[in-house]
């Protein structure tokens, strides 16, 4: 059962009798969203769960804007957590708020705003029935399109209601679009700048006069939302921009980032990635490595980004390979192997934009650079160890074979016992009483490092890899 469709307590007041009575006073949205965050933060706990990398730098700017109780634009490159950051608002309202039982704006009843709810208030008094509604029915989120209109996000006169008999010029004529039905909670419009200008105007009354109008007459609502957006910084130029007038209206344009080091992309890795196989914490650093030299590759379109869901697809399609390579060798339990690192280029290769001049290089950009992060992952693993006598036990003949159809215990077979390889195990954080998938997953790093640095060679096709002099 989610947690929209729990029934309310059963001790909440049922109606306005009973709501006065218990004292309850209509707060504004912000108001909530302040009060909790500062109860939140005064209590030492987490406010933003699940948000990784942003501790130090956006969410400082982000509460400092709704203790201001700002309206906010989050502005950055795909897969930052834009979205992410924006639905984890739900967590500081009230987790249950009362409404006015039949009201189509989820109206307080202390305090109605369309002219019905107010009728039927003054009709029926401290008997007028209220509900209760719980705060994951508080967040609406709309993604902006060139054909959305002003009725999606305002509303329109409903030729429907005019029919039954009521003029044009009465305000229960009227649809109500997303941002008025969204009232007493928290809009959020992802991509803004892909509304076409004229729509974005249509959002200025809203934001500034909490108002709405609607074909020619203006209805006087006392909104109560909070708005809340996202934007790509290359939309400004490319698809759209935000119109001045309604960036003015934003009390707070908050830049976000990637994860600025290794820790935190392999955090949202190992928090967003689904893994089929077990993937080690090496593996998710080579990963997360390449990710970060992919941004700061002069062949990658860096006003494209490299989004944070690659590094997550990457993982996925490892522990993939993983599982692939478990039911063809019937070894148990499936653990990734750097071997799996090459499924990566060609199954991601689409994800990633080149600069112009790139085409059909993309697959041997992205290897050379997978390789270096695999470089990288396994200096910072081994530094200080020595792995001559591993590379010494190969060119005495002792070649390693690898691949999709052998399993780990092969691997390690083929080898002498070494006492570096026990210190290789633990530098990747593997006991020697561990299943042989993870202890060979580790000696495939060393030695694919040992070719990476031109002390042993490999020769591979499709199915093996082979490491020798």
């Amino acid at each position: 059962m989610t947690a929209s469709s729990l029934p309310p307590p059963e001790a909440l007041p049922r109606t306005l009798g009973e709501l006065r009575a218990a004292g309850y006073v209509p707060r504004s949205v912000k108001t909530e969203l302040h009060d909790n965050l500062l109860a939140t933060l005064r209590a030492g706990g987490q406010p933003w769960p699940g948000i990784v990398g942003f501790s130090r730098t956006v969410l400082p700017q982000f509460e400092r804007a709704l203790l201001a109780g700002h309206d906010v634009v989050l502005l950055g490159e795909r897969g930052q957590g834009k979205t992410r950051l924006l639905r984890t608002l739900v967590g500081l309202l009230d987790e249950w708020t009362p409404v006015l039982e039949g009201s189509e704006l989820a109206e307080h009843p202390l305090d109605p705003i369309t002219p019905a709810s107010r009728r039927r208030v003054a009709e029926l008094g401290d008997s007028a029935p209220v509900t209760w509604l719980h705060r994951s029915q508080r967040y609406t989120e709309k993604l902006a399109t060139p054909d959305t209109s002003v009725g999606d996000l305002i509303g329109d006169v409903d030729p429907v209601k005019v029919a039954e008999g009521r003029s044009l010029g009465d305000p229960e004529t009227i649809h109500f679009g997303i941002v008025p039905r969204a009232h007493r909670g928290i809009v959020a419009v992802n991509e803004l700048p892909d509304l076409a200008e004229r729509i974005q105007v249509a959002l200025l009354n809203v934001m500034e006069e909490r108002d709405i109008q609607v074909r020619g007459y203006t209805l006087r609502l006392p909104l109560d939302v909070l708005l809340v957006a996202t934007a790509n910084p290359e939309d400004y130029t490319n698809r759209g921009r935000i119109i001045t007038p309604l960036k003015d209206r934003f009390g707070a344009e908050i830049r976000t980032h990637y994860p600025l080091d290794v820790a935190a992309e392999v955090g949202v890795v190992r928090q967003e990635a689904d893994l089929v196989a077990e993937v080690g914490e090496p593996l998710l650093e080579v990963l997360a490595r390449f990710v970060r030299n992919l941004r700061e590759s002069n062949v990658v379109d860096q006003r494209s980004g490299v989004s944070a869901r690659f590094a997550v697809a990457a993982a996925e399609t490892v522990a993939a390979a993983a599982l692939r390579r478990s039911a063809l060798t019937g070894e148990t339990p499936a653990v990734a192997r750097p071997v799996d690192l090459d499924a990566v280029p060609a199954v991601l290769r689409g994800k990633v934009e080149f600069e112009p001049g790139e085409e059909g290089r993309e697959t041997e950009h992205l290897v050379h650079l997978l390789r270096r992060a695999i470089a990288e992952t396994a200096r910072d693993r081994f530094a200080g160890l020595d792995l001559r006598p591993l590379a010494d036990a190969v060119a005495d003949g002792h070649l390693v074979a690898t691949g999709e159809r052998v399993p780990g215990k092969d691997v390690l077979a083929a080898l002498p016992e070494l006492p570096v390889l026990h210190e290789v195990a633990q530098r990747a954080g593997v006991s020697a009483d561990e299943p042989p998938g993870r202890i060979a997953a580790a000696v495939e790093l060393a030695l694919e490092s040992l070719y990476l640095t031109r002390k042993l060679a490999k020769d591979a096709d499709d199915t093996t890899t082979v490491y020798g002099p």
